[in-house]
Formats: structure tokens, sequence, C-alpha cells
């Protein structure tokens, strides 16, 4: 998988540079047809090229934590949810990364995760409470390995990258469009000296804004779905077994519920797309953030007894006709055996979503407080903290 990892490392350059290109390009845009002038398109370049440079910096620094803001995740401690924290802690291992990822849960129930970090020393996973409430250790363990993948292959450097260039285009476009939907824009007359030229800049100008978040969302949209089946293939290699992760995937695509982050930015981030309201999972257009799931399901399942990278992309082939991996990264590759089912005792779904709502909580701030009375569970929120909450408010018990 090393190939993949330089090409990720060459790409990041590419898509900072390219993404760079194209917002300072629509900020000329915006400026030219704020101003209707030359000097507007120059004053509107140097400001997006302020915005990238800030933006650059935003994401070297804290790029993941704005992701993570967005979805609204909360940090856990193991003693929070263990068996989370012990297949992070495994799938780790099996992968060979140098730092386990932090951990973050989503007060979510349409079941999703995802993964962000600028290098593999500052990585964190996320997951929904949604998701751990359908799914089982097995599941769950290819879902993590798949996203420890993204981390491995550097894929959520580049993917975090490339959603804050998409959002400033996005920003600037949106200026532009209110400009013209309240009237801005300088007048250009055809009588002006190159009043002529100056009409076709602002039509030039204006296709470009409205076209240019269009191409950068394509853009976008595109890098994410070699990485998921990559990601997939190193979701099996690393738990050894194939069918749990297919068995995943299958659970989440028959699961319509809509999901809370709706953002465009971090929508290619997780691990299937997620859903709007009254939507199902049938997209596979230009605009589909993600390859359709029966296809990577498909593949999964197709890989037979193998569970390493050659099987995987001998199953890719034969579904698609063509590979996914390159030929370094298949030279001298061991064969590895996909092992059998852990199985374990299975929690009911009731039992899953409180252990998850709970350790959200506690992410949160909360503070669990048993009862002496009629030993409830309080949950109090930190404003109620330090004494402020005097009694229990079932029984009137003394806290």
């Amino acid at each position: 998988m090393w190939e993949q990892i330089a090409r990720n490392k060459r790409n990041s350059v590419l898509v900072v540079t390219g993404l760079g290109i194209l917002l300072v390009a629509i900020g000329m845009a915006v400026g030219m047809f704020l101003t209707g002038a030359e000097q507007g398109a120059l004053v509107g370049g140097v400001v997006a090229l302020g915005l990238w440079m800030l933006l650059w910096i935003t994401m070297r620094s804290r790029g993941d934590d704005i992701m993570l803001a967005m979805a609204n995740a909360r940090e856990i401690k193991k003693a929070d949810h263990p068996q989370l924290f012990n297949v992070v802690e495994e799938m780790t291992i099996a992968s060979g990364l140098p730092k386990m990822p932090r951990v973050f849960i989503v007060d979510d129930p349409s079941p999703n995760a995802f993964a962000v970090g600028r290098d593999p020393q500052k990585a964190a996973v996320a997951v929904t409470i949604g998701l751990l409430r359908i799914l089982d250790r097995d599941e769950l363990q290819g879902v993590i390995a798949h996203e420890i993948g993204h981390v491995k292959n550097r894929d959520v450097a580049l993917m975090t990258t490339a959603g804050i260039m998409l959002g400033a285009i996005v920003l600037l476009a949106e200026i532009g469009r209110r400009a013209l939907w309240w009237g801005g824009g300088g007048r250009v007359s055809r009588d002006d000296d190159g009043g002529g030229a100056k009409v076709i800049m602002m039509i030039v100008a204006l296709v470009l804004m409205l076209l240019a978040p269009i191409f950068a969302q394509l853009i976008y949209f595109a890098l994410s779905r070699k990485r998921e089946y990559l990601a997939d293939a190193s979701g099996a290699m690393f738990t050894r077994y194939p069918e749990g992760l297919a068995s995943a995937l299958e659970k989440l695509g028959g699961k319509a519920i809509p999901q809370a982050d709706q953002s465009k930015v971090t929508a290619p981030m997780y691990i299937v797309r997620p859903l709007h309201k009254g939507e199902r999972r049938n997209i596979t257009s230009a605009f589909s953030t993600h390859p359709p799931l029966e296809k990577r399901v498909k593949i999964l399942r197709t890989m037979g007894k193998g569970a390493d990278f050659a099987a995987y992309d001998r199953a890719y082939a034969s579904t698609t006709g063509r590979h996914v991996m390159g030929k370094r990264s298949l030279t001298d590759v061991t064969p590895v055996a996909a092992r059998e089912p852990q199985g374990g005792p299975v929690e009911a779904p009731r039992d899953r979503v409180r252990q998850a709502s709970n350790a959200f909580l506690a992410g949160s701030g909360y503070q669990a407080h048993e009862c002496t009375g009629c030993g409830a569970l309080l949950k109090i929120p930190p404003q109620l903290q330090g004494g402020k909450l005097a009694a229990c408010p079932r029984c009137s018990t003394a806290i």
C-alpha cells in the first residue's frame, strides 16, 4: 500500500495547489463582478489568496478539530466505552500505526463513522450512536479497521485539506450569488473604453462564479471513491475477516435514517454517504461521494478465503474488470487466510444505545451519580455540577 501513501502525498500538494488556484480565480471573479473593473478583480484575488493561506495554516494546526466539531463529536475515555476502545486498540496494533487514534462518539441515530487527522500521529476515529446500536463486535471491528485504513493510507490528511479548500470556494461563490441576487455588480456600458471586453470579462466572471463550486465538488467527490475501496481492502487485511466489514456495510445500507451532519465538506469523510430526509442509498451519479454499497459488499465477499491485498485486488478485478492496487504494492505479498468469526455474547440494541449514549454524555462533561434514596442513575450536566443540584429530581433525596 506504500504506492497509495506516496500518491496521496503527491496528490495533497496537487489538490492544495489546484484548489488554491480555483479559489483565487473565483475571488477575482467575485471582485470583478461586484465592481465591474479590473482593479476589483485584483483585490478579489488578493483577498482569496489571503483566505487560502489562512485556511492552509488552520488546516495544518486544527483541521481535524474543525471536522470533529462540525460533526458534533465528543471525545471519550476507555472507561466510557471499553469495547469500542478495545477494538480501536486492536486495529491500531494490526495496522502498525505509531499511535492510537483518539476515540469520539457522535450523538446521531444514523449509523456512520469517519476518521480525521493531519498525520498518523494525530488521528481520530468517530462513530455514531446509531452505528454502535446495530453492529456486533466483528462488524464494528471491520468499520474501525476501514477508518484506520484511511489514516494509514494518508487519506484523511488529503480529504481534510480538500474539504477546507472546498468550503472556502463555496463561501466565496455564495457571496457572489448573494450579490447577484441583491443586484450587486458594477455597471459596464459598451460605450465605455473597452466596454465590450469588460462585458465579456463580466460574463466569464459570472460563469466561473457559478460553476467553480461544482467543479471543486466533483474533484472532491472523485477523490473519495477509490479511497473507499482501498480502505475496504485495508479493513479486510487488518481484521483478517472480510465478512465482518461486508456485513456492516450491508446493515448500514439497509438503514434509511437521515443524518444530522449534512455538510458537503464532511460527507466524503464518512464510511457511507450521509442521507437526507426521505432519501435512500441509491445515488451513484457523478455527485455521489461514495461508490455503490452493493459493489463494495460484493467485492469483499468475493475474496473467498483470502484476506490480503492480492485477494482483494483479484475480487475487485473479477467484479469491475479493472485493478485497484498498484503492481508494486502486490509484489511479494504474503497470503493471509481469512479467520473465523469471533462470536461471543451479543448485547441487545437497547443496551448498546444506553452504553453509547452514556459514553457520549461522559465525553460532554456529564457526571454520573447514583441516588442513595431511589437508586436512580442521575446524569448531571456541567452547569449543575459543584453542588448546584441539591436533591434528586425523582425522590428529593439530598445529593
